[in-house]
């Protein structure tokens, strides 16, 4: 294994010392940085590469023991030799080895030891970096391959989105504006990145239950009869049913949003007439995203509302359909409801 080029730094108060061991080191190829005093070594070593530490133990200012232990708070893996004189104890040692020294070299230093230790120890380092360049590479593949599963995961997701489409009159605006629209209310509520993601991309479930509902109710112009209406309000449950066994954080998430996005604030909606915040969070806000866009779009059986037309009927069910926390949120956000309105227009 070559160790050319790699980086050793030395500290000693005798430059003496530091010319042998330059000498030496230059002989393996090394590139060698050169300090007398310890303070300038620590600080040139947590900013710039270091290989390998060789330092004196006998210096003024910082002995070699408190260098090493300096080093160690902040590189625990880097190989550092100590030189000591001949006569020095095993006491010393010791202490040397328990603050993180690796190896130790006397003096005179003799050329043969120095290139074996040296060479020793700087394989074992370069192996090091060796295999952490592959855990980073490695990392890095998994990152993207993850990456690419999550992005295929949302395509699919988008996808599948659009499925009740093809059984109602809604349109693929109406789902793009429902799924930004609450994904606007959710950060406008203090909801994470990760909530954000997951109910932009569940919110266009909220009504796929309405593959189970007869045409001739969705596209019925007009107002349903009882008997219809109640048959019409079983999509929720329908929406659950498909979706409620899911492994996917997205689609469980499509499920409760499926669920309870006709649930309303005072109890009064369905299927189960929770009431405030019994209703999950993600079903509150979908309720208002839903209903709103609904409102202000065209359908079969009425003409649009103007977006001032849609804002006052939220302010007027703060507390009965809605909840009023997130009606206020989507009102402090009228300018972006209005972006969104206008930049999902051009598929209806």
């Amino acid at each position: 294994m070559d160790i050319t080029g790699m980086h050793v730094v030395s500290v000693d108060d005798n430059q003496s010392n530091l010319l042998i061991i330059e000498a030496y080191a230059k002989v393996l190829g090394l590139e060698v940085h050169s300090f007398i005093r310890p303070h300038e070594a620590l600080s040139y070593m947590l900013e710039n590469r270091c290989d390998m530490l060789i330092t004196d133990y006998m210096m003024p200012e910082m002995n070699g023991i408190e260098l090493v232990k300096a080093f160690r708070n902040c590189d625990t893996q880097t190989p550092v030799v100590m030189v000591t004189a001949v006569g020095d104890n095993i006491a010393l040692h010791m202490e040397a080895l328990e603050v993180g020294v690796t190896d130790f070299l006397s003096k005179p230093i003799h050329t043969s030891m120095f290139k074996a230790r040296l060479t020793n120890l700087l394989h074992l380092k370069k192996a090091q970096l060796i295999l952490q360049d592959r855990a980073l590479l490695l990392e890095e593949e998994v990152n993207k391959a993850t990456a690419s599963l999550v992005a295929r995961e949302h395509e699919t997701l988008q996808i599948l989105g659009k499925t009740a489409e093809f059984k109602d009159p809604e349109t693929g605006a109406h789902v793009a504006r429902v799924a930004y629209y609450s994904k606007l209310l959710a950060k406008e509520l203090g909801q994470n990145e990760k909530f954000q993601e997951v109910i932009f991309y569940a919110a266009p479930f909220h009504d796929i239950g309405k593959v189970g509902i007869p045409d001739s109710l969705l596209l019925k112009e007009g107002k349903l009869s009882e008997g219809e209406f109640m048959l019409m309000k079983q999509h929720a449950n329908i929406g659950y049913e498909i979706l409620k066994t899911s492994k996917s954080e997205y689609l469980k998430a499509g499920a409760i949003i499926a669920f309870s996005h006709h649930e309303k604030f005072n109890g009064l909606g369905y299927p189960s007439g929770l009431k405030g915040t019994t209703i999950p969070l993600m079903g509150r806000i979908v309720a208002i995203a839903d209903v709103f866009d609904a409102l202000t779009s065209l359908r079969p059986y009425k003409q649009p509302w103007s977006l001032e037309k849609a804002f006052d009927f939220l302010v007027s069910e703060k507390g009965g359909h809605f909840d009023p926390e997130i009606v206020e949120c989507f009102l402090n956000q009228r300018d972006k409801v209005r972006a969104i309105y206008k930049q999902f227009q051009g598929e209806e």
